[in-house]
């Protein structure tokens, strides 16, 4: 499967589409929410795939990427599915395919994941966009519910230069008459959000507008949640930052509808959901002495959130970055966010083509004032950097999700990444 990288990014709905209809069609056979968004896409739906499993559903979830196996992609109630499903799931989806084109590796892992729910009838499934929406395959979903997240520029090569384009590529996703959830904040985008809703009489609901989340104090990981209808009190995260608020007010809002659908999620129900939310590799705590973060932060609004956690969760703390970043990203802007609050850098390379090379981030972490030690191993970076620090320190590990997966097989010598080559 990996192979088929080689193929690259090829936006469409034709080439899923046919391969699904020889498959019966199987994403027509539970429900679903489709979400999309440029940061918080996974959170959201981790959150949302841990509330409806504890309300007692069997839930299917779709994400991407994974960090060590790709198993870690497509999980029926929290659970990847196992190595045989994957090969026989594969071997289902490459039988069913017959196009003019050869699949992409996402357009393909797709078809895997709508199977694999309806062959293990989930009465949920929440499936996260690759890239965009309007072309992405998961656009093949007709969902009960759409979710959009925020909006910054991305992807530019395949989804435009600007907001507005980017808002129309993630608008796309909006279906006829299916209620949105957004917390787009941007007018300009937020106009493009509005309007592609009305065009399809889709109501939408808008943080900030519509529904809104108050913090217990700024410190505090409890708050209350005020929405359309409900006032939920005393409620609490569990995944680390600031940015999680955000997910979890569009988490909540969405849930409300889906209570105006029958869907019985008590106060209690939603409260255990958000404190038993795990989503790996974003602000992952591994270790406590020293404390090793791990943090994918992969685009500059992510890399934002990740420099504001340092500057102000781990104020005063001896803190050693460990980076590698791939060549399609805003790698001096991320950089500039995270180096004035670390004291050490260790650059690092990810074994993916994509990747830069540490001597050509040096130059611009030694002009913010501190001198890089270039580790092209991952592995050996992160084991360096944890092995110098003291018991009180920080190692922190960002830049790409890639390097995230590497350094935590590194870290935990059990996990073993996948075997599908």
């Amino acid at each position: 499967m990996y192979a088929m990288r080689r193929f690259g990014i090829k936006l469409g709905l034709d080439t899923i589409a046919a391969v699904l209809a020889k498959l019966d069609n199987p994403h027509t056979a539970y429900k679903s929410i489709h979400i999309a968004g440029t940061n918080g896409k996974g959170s959201v739906a981790a959150s949302l795939a841990t509330i409806l499993q504890m309300a007692g559903l069997k839930v299917g979830l779709y994400t991407s990427p994974h960090l060590v196996r790709f198993n870690e992609r497509i999980a029926i109630d929290g659970t990847p599915i196992s190595d045989d499903e994957v090969h026989e799931t594969y071997a289902l989806v490459r039988e069913a395919y017959a196009g003019e084109r050869d699949l992409t590796f996402f357009e393909f892992t797709t078809a895997m994941a709508l199977h694999a729910f309806a062959r293990h009838q989930v009465d949920w499934a929440i499936v996260e966009t690759g890239m965009g929406g309007r072309l992405d395959a998961t656009n093949v979903l007709s969902p009960d519910l759409t979710v959009i997240t925020n909006i910054s520029i991305e992807h530019r090569s395949y989804l435009g230069d600007t907001l507005t384009a980017i808002a129309g590529e993630k608008a796309g996703i909006i279906k006829p008459g299916i209620p949105v959830v957004s917390a787009v904040r941007q007018p300009a985008a937020r106009e493009v959000m509005t309007r592609t809703a009305a065009q399809r009489k889709a109501p939408l609901h808008l943080k900030g507008r519509d529904f809104r989340v108050r913090r217990a104090d700024k410190n505090a990981r409890r708050f209350t949640y005020y929405g359309m209808r409900q006032i939920w009190s005393g409620l609490e995260i569990a995944l680390a930052g600031d940015h999680q608020f955000e997910n979890a007010a569009l988490v909540l809002a969405t849930c409300e509808l889906l209570c105006d659908r029958g869907v019985p999620l008590e106060r209690e129900t939603l409260h255990q959901g958000l404190v038993n939310t795990r989503w790996p590799g974003r602000l992952e705590v591994v270790r406590k002495e020293p404390l090793v973060i791990l943090d994918g932060a992969h685009n500059l609004a992510a890399a934002r959130n990740l420099g504001r956690h340092l500057r102000t969760q781990l104020k005063g703390r001896t803190i050693t970055l460990v980076a590698g970043i791939l060549d399609d990203k805003p790698y001096t802007a991320m950089l500039k966010e995270w180096v004035p609050a670390v004291s050490r850098v260790i650059l690092t390379q990810p074994v993916i083509d994509r990747s830069l090379k540490p001597q050509v981030l040096a130059p611009i972490v030694s002009g913010m004032g501190i001198t890089p030690q270039l580790i092209p191993s991952v592995a050996t970076a992160v084991k360096t950097a944890v092995e110098s620090a003291a018991p009180d320190d920080v190692v922190c590990v960002a830049g790409s999700l890639y390097v995230v997966g590497e350094a935590k097989t590194a870290l935990d010598p059990s996990l073993t990444p996948s075997l599908i080559v």
